[in-house]
């Protein structure tokens, strides 16, 4: 491999700033959740529970990686002090209160899912299956939460956090209540609820879909090559994501700091999301009508198949590499430390820009099969879709911006990444 000695002493009189985890997490979260997935697809375990397990086997590799080898327990930011935990005697009363703050958080979710209908029937029936999931898990969740806040909270350098102010101004202590703290405790389950809810719905059909894959016509076309590859980054994304969800502890340093206070965040986020899609058929941005997809276009011609399918799958797996980068920390909408790593050393978005450049190349917006016109209207509702990514980013950079870790990530950036500087000349050029 031809060496360059300017690039290397450059990348060493300017290093990239320290990621918040390591390659090595989401490397051993891959490893169990392929392993997993092999044994699923030898023996066609394609239902609900061997999903579920697949999530597993995600988790608790990253999960012991984390403790057992980059000992993130022992980092500051957990605000765990190890060496001189307080008595049960010291901590009872803030445990209780934090306790009842965090049970009203519990019981206010579950009156959200039981209210709103489209957890239940309709065209997001898959909801229901998310719905029982938490269910399940409800009493048990319940009772440890009791043991592990008793001990947590010995060990806490400030116990008092957003669940605990909650439970002191629902119990009229006479305390100072702070509300900042209340609202961003608010907004950390509002995050969790409504995303851990969407990311166990499409667990099962996701996961089947790969595991019950037709292995008859595999060698047909290589659109079907392609597509299963694809398929199987999705199946990594989802995995990951939801272990992300549901793993959010401060033992582990992957608790939320902040959930974004920005209206903009919200709305970015969410209208990608069911039930405030906008994208899905017959949304206000649906941009499918009298179209075909890329398999559609070209077949018949293998080798464009072949070339575009590359194409796509390396998109998915830039997709699915920025997921597997957060290892036990994926979430929408919140900071639970700053990514260094992986893609996010080329790109500040590595997930939004392959994700749009995978929908403009296999959807072809801009071809329609009834008329041109058709297509310019596709291919604009597409760049306001483009357009939407592009403004979560934006209200994403605005919430982490506060943090002088993501500031000084922002600024190596700026000075050495691909994908920032190569939009810097791009814009330098526009503007002549």
């Amino acid at each position: 491999m031809y060496h360059d000695p300017k690039l290397a002493a450059d990348a060493k009189a300017d290093p990239r700033p320290r990621s918040a985890v390591s390659t090595g997490v989401g490397m051993a979260g891959l490893a169990g959740m392929a392993l997993w997935t092999m044994f699923a697809t030898l023996y066609r375990l394609d239902g609900p529970y061997s999903a579920l397990v697949n999530v597993v086997a995600c988790a608790v590799p990253m999960v012991l990686w984390s403790v057992l080898v980059d000992k993130v327990h022992r980092n500051p930011s957990t605000g765990i002090d190890w060496s001189s935990p307080r008595t049960l005697r010291e901590t009872l009363d803030i445990s209780v209160t934090k306790l009842t703050g965090l049970w009203l958080t519990w019981g206010g979710i579950a009156l959200i899912y039981a209210t709103f209908r489209f957890w239940w029937s309709g065209r997001y029936a898959n909801f229901a299956w998310s719905i029982w999931c938490i269910e399940m898990a409800a009493p048990a969740l319940f009772l440890l939460s009791i043991p592990y806040v008793l001990w947590l909270d010995r060990k806490l350098v400030q116990p008092k956090d957003g669940a605990w102010h909650l439970g002191a101004w629902l119990m009229g202590l006479k305390e100072p209540i702070d509300t900042s703290a209340i609202h961003n405790h608010l907004r950390s389950w509002a995050v969790k609820g409504f995303f851990l809810a969407f990311m166990l719905s499409i667990v099962p059909p996701n996961f089947g879909d790969f595991v019950g894959w037709n292995f008859a016509h595999m060698f047909d076309s290589p659109a079907v090559i392609a597509n299963y590859c694809i398929s199987f980054m999705f199946v990594i994304d989802v995995a990951f994501a939801t272990a992300g969800y549901i793993l959010t502890m401060r033992p582990l340093d992957s608790h939320i700091r902040t959930a974004t206070p920005y209206a903009a965040g919200w709305t970015a986020a969410l209208i990608c999301y069911p039930p405030f899609v906008l994208m899905n058929e017959g949304g206000v941005l649906d941009y499918h009508p009298g179209s075909a997809d890329w398999t559609w276009w070209f077949a018949g011609h293998p080798w464009i198949l072949g070339g575009l399918g590359v194409v796509l799958v390396v998109l998915t797996g830039i997709y699915a590499w920025a997921t597997i980068a957060f290892g036990i920390r994926f979430s929408n909408l919140t900071h639970r430390g700053i990514l260094t790593h992986g893609p996010y050393a080329w790109s500040r978005h590595p997930a939004y820009l392959s994700k749009n450049l995978f929908w403009w190349l296999s959807g072809l917006p801009f071809l329609a099969t009834t008329t041109w016109v058709e297509g310019l209207r596709n291919a604009g509702i597409m760049a306001c879709v483009s357009g939407i990514y592009y403004w979560r980013a934006r209200t994403e950079e605005l919430h982490l911006g506060s943090d002088p870790a993501y500031q000084e990530y922002s600024a190596w950036m700026q000075r050495n990444a691909p994908v920032p500087r190569f939009f810097a000349w791009a814009g330098s050029k526009i503007r002549g």
